[in-house]
């Protein structure tokens, strides 16, 4: 299996200054390499690639010695993130989706470098609890953990004012639990961050509305600071240090939520969500009779639904729920969402308005009355082994 390791830096003065020279100096090489196939396809209609960019790389570190100052393989992989970007863009084009052109990236919007190898350029020290990299030197990291499998990649991130480091393992073995003999399934949502099968309620913490003050307090400061000063740099990074806080709480509470889950069934059957498409804003619904009008959508609720889904972080911890299951050994399977929710578990009749309320189900057919989230729930495990049964 492939694993990622995350770990705090603790880089001195001069390394600190070092490590934000060196995303400097990539942020330029891909700027740069952006504007190039920009100019290339405007006068000449020409398409540079990866190939050809790299193939510069040893002319560009020739005649600047500040760039020379970094690793050739570092410099590669920014290339390839500049063309990883166009050929995203490309297949959107291709399939008729909007197509976000690559940007140029800002220095707030620029924060991470890669070293594509262990001990090209980058090498992990973990009996000495560094890292080494080339032009900054080795630098301390706080190893909370013991890093399994053979290290892949090393990657450096800038996090407000923090320096995190990212080691990709390969080769990583599995940490099998003992079986228990349980199944559930586990229903997503709002009121209720998960509901089990088995009736259970995992309380939803609802971290953004709990920092909504603080972080709109220093949100109001920032506004006010005078563009491009220092004062304003503090302030953004203030901002950016309340997001981070609640961004951190929130992925605590996934990683012990899906451990908790993980030590408790064997089988765990979620549904398969399409997330990006839950959160798009309500679509605008012309007024027939009055030109240029709208009406009503109900767009400001859904905003307040988009948000608290986005606060509740489903994605974020669904993925995580699935390498804990995939590391323990565990059965995991993803159902289709379709009427797992308005569908009868008594009966199997399926409409909208079986659903009378948020937490209320009762089926128009044969009258069967239950909590809508734990029957929902139970319709994802019943689906989840009838899955597995299937595929097996």
């Amino acid at each position: 299996m492939r694993r990622a390791y995350k770990f705090r830096m603790r880089p001195t003065a001069r390394q600190h200054v070092m490590l934000a020279a060196c995303i400097g100096s990539h942020r330029e090489l891909y700027n740069a390499a952006l504007q190039e196939r920009r100019d290339a396809w405007a006068h000449s209609k020409t398409r540079i690639r990866y190939g050809d960019q790299s193939a510069q790389l040893t002319d560009i570190r020739s005649i600047r010695p500040d760039a020379a100052v970094w690793s050739f393989s570092s410099q590669q992989a920014t290339l390839r993130r500049l063309n990883r970007a166009f050929d995203g863009f490309f297949r959107r084009v291709k399939a008729g989706q909007r197509p976000g052109y690559p940007r140029f990236k800002g220095r707030n919007r620029f924060d991470s470098v890669q070293w594509p190898k262990d001990g090209d350029g980058a090498r992990w020290l973990p009996a000495a609890g560094r890292v080494y990299l080339k032009g900054i030197g080795q630098v301390k990291v706080t190893m909370h953990r013991p890093v399994a499998g053979r290290v892949k990649t090393i990657q450096i991130r800038r996090e407000g004012r923090h320096w995190m480091l990212i080691l990709s393992c390969d080769e990583v073995v599995q940490n099998l639990l003992p079986d228990t003999g349980e199944q559930v399934g586990v229903d997503v949502g709002i009121a209720s961050f998960a509901t089990l099968s088995d009736g259970a309620h995992i309380k939803n913490p609802r971290w953004a509305r709990a920092a909504a003050g603080k972080l709109a307090a220093a949100q109001r400061r920032l506004a006010r600071a005078k563009r491009g000063s220092k004062n304003q740099g503090r302030r953004r990074e203030t901002v950016a240090a309340r997001h981070r806080k609640v961004a951190n709480t929130r992925r605590d509470f996934h990683h012990k939520t899906a451990r908790r889950l993980v030590e408790s069934y064997d089988v765990i059957a979620v549904e398969d969500l399409a997330i990006a498409n839950m959160v798009r804003r309500a679509k605008s619904v012309p007024d027939p009779d009055v030109a240029g009008g709208f009406l009503p959508n109900g767009a400001a609720a859904k905003t307040g639904l988009n948000r608290s889904i986005s606060d509740a972080a489903w994605g974020q911890f669904l993925s995580i729920l699935r390498a804990k299951a995939e590391d323990a050994g565990r059965i995991w399977i993803e159902v289709d969402p379709r009427h797992t929710s308005d569908g009868c578990e008594n009966c199997g009749y399926a409409a909208k308005e079986n659903r009378v309320a948020q937490a209320v189900f009762t089926c128009r057919r044969c009258r069967h009355h239950a909590h809508a989230d734990e029957h929902a729930a139970r319709n994802i495990l019943r689906a989840g082994l009838a899955h597995h049964a299937h595929a097996a």
